[in-house]
């Protein structure tokens, strides 16, 4: 007869009793042992019939042989370095299984939810403490609203996801071009809706190209959603540098579709995310994402409520160091990274969405925003910590330099001090972006020139596909763009 595993919850608070009452009602089965907090005068106590007793480093013994059992850490309000303090100990165990609370998600509504409740992972440790964001009014604003996600099935369009749906979105247009990971994003929320986490939204997976004029404007339409959030982009910086009429073709003009349907469809507040690689662009894929913010503004400048939210790196999100690290760890080594000096600018997903809602909220209005990441982190400093957390140490899995790769920056910067300028504005941790007098290209005369690179022109034929040209369009506008100088044509 199998063994149920017992748990132990970390934190007796409002999260640890909500995921008790939750165990009770959906795996009565399993026994909880007890809560472990190091509030003194909750020691000793007992919570709902359950002991509380004391924090983890008292409590070791009890769970020394525990290989079967499991570790809830519910403590929604504790800092990434008790969060670290509590791992590290309950890793000198043998518990078989450490979940943890989603942090930022958990606060933003107070309601929490153990089918919320994951495996801890590296990204729990790395990095600043994510601030605790207080959503409640921004979240009333979506109350009842259609919004449509572009990129839903990436980090930062499946979060929204998630985050919109306690929010009480009457509906969820979750738009993507490959049906694996918008198929996968829908059962995620299904799973979450029977968990009881915002039943009554109305979630419509939606497979579409941007890069197609027509039927961005014929779907925009339909759906008539209130808010439009778009992540969507080909984001790889060595990938796009080997396919840079690609990067173009979809995070151009495909914002270029996005932005005129927007309009045309009469939607209420479209919201651009974009990256610290934007500013004084090294690579296409920057580049590309300037000319996306651009677009957005002129837009803003003709009386939209459109808006830009830029800031830089998130952890764990697909193509970045944190799932690479991972998967050369567990595969013995070694742990490239390009150079010993090289930083960015990290925050948790969650707390990124957290931040990019509060920013969409009614309270600004359009504009270019940008997001207080806090002091860059060393790659180096990341990949040392992350072969710890899966307990090995460098003698095992070496830490081997590779240099730059191509379009890559030792460091990055959130906003440019030659042609932007910045001021509060008026949201915590949200800074406003503004733009120097004649310091802003003509976007349509770019376009003009990139198009038909980009899109054949029967009449024309030449230009099409010819990456060499592509760069140098881009250069005379964006002149810190890298020009390999080997650049084929085609």
């Amino acid at each position: 007869m199998k063994v149920s595993s017992r748990i132990f919850i970390v934190g007796a608070g409002f999260a640890g009793k909500a995921i008790v009452r939750e165990l009770r009602e959906k795996e009565p089965e399993r026994e909880i042992v007890a809560f472990l907090d190091d509030d003194r005068e909750k020691i000793g106590s007992q919570s709902d019939g359950i002991p509380i007793l004391g924090p983890v480093a008292g409590c070791i013994p009890l769970l020394k042989e525990s290989a079967n059992d499991e570790v809830i850490i519910a403590c929604p309000s504790a800092s990434r370095q008790q969060i670290k303090e509590i791992y590290d100990l309950l890793s000198k165990t043998d518990i078989g299984r450490i979940r943890i609370l989603p942090t930022v998600s958990s606060i933003v509504t107070g309601d929490v939810h153990l089918v919320q409740a994951r495996d801890i992972d590296p990204e729990d440790l790395l990095g600043r403490t994510p601030v605790s964001i207080n959503l409640s009014d921004t979240l009333k604003n979506m109350k009842g609203k259609r919004v449509l996600i572009t990129g839903a099935g990436g980090s930062i369009g499946s979060e929204l996801s998630r985050q919109l749906l306690h929010a009480g979105a009457e509906r969820i247009y979750i738009l993507g071009h490959g049906e694996n990971s918008i198929y996968k994003l829908e059962k995620e929320l299904k799973r979450l809706q029977a968990g009881g986490v915002g039943k009554d939204a109305i979630i419509v997976p939606v497979i579409g190209e941007l890069q197609d004029r027509d039927y961005i404007f014929f779907i925009l339409k339909r759906l008539k959603a209130d808010y439009i959030f778009h992540t969507a982009a080909h984001k790889h910086v060595p990938m796009m540098e080997k396919n840079p009429v690609s990067a173009v073709s979809n995070n151009v003009f495909g914002t270029k579709n996005l932005v005129d349907g927007a309009e045309a469809a009469g939607t209420k507040r479209f919201v651009l995310i974009s990256t610290d690689k934007a500013v004084e662009p090294s690579c296409v894929y920057g580049a590309s994402k300037k000319l996306a913010e651009m677009l957005v503004l002129d837009k803003k400048k003709q009386g939209c409520d459109f808006m830009v939210v830029r800031f830089g790196n998130v952890l764990g999100a697909r193509g970045t160091i944190v799932p690479l690290f991972k998967e050369q760890i567990l595969a013995g080594g070694p742990v490239t990274i390009t150079h010993g000096e090289m930083t960015r600018f990290y925050m948790t997903i969650p707390e990124a969405v957290s931040l990019i809602l509060k920013t969409a909220g009614d309270g600004l209005e359009g504009g270019l925003y940008m997001l207080d990441m806090g002091s860059p982190l060393r790659i180096e400093d990341m990949a040392r910590q992350m072969i710890r957390f899966y307990g090995y140490t460098e003698e095992k899995i070496p830490i081997r330099y590779i240099g730059l790769r191509e379009g890559e920056k030792l460091e990055e910067k959130l906003w440019d001090k030659n042609t932007e300028s910045l001021s509060p504005s008026g949201e915590e941790r949200v800074f406003r972006v503004s733009q120097k007098d004649g310091h802003y290209p003509p976007s349509e005369e770019i376009l003009s020139r990139l198009r038909p690179i980009c899109f054949l022109d029967r009449q024309r034929t030449e230009p099409y596909r010819n990456r060499k040209l592509l760069r140098n369009v881009l250069a005379e506008y964006f002149p810190t763009v890298r020009n390999p100088g080997d650049e084929p044509e085609y």
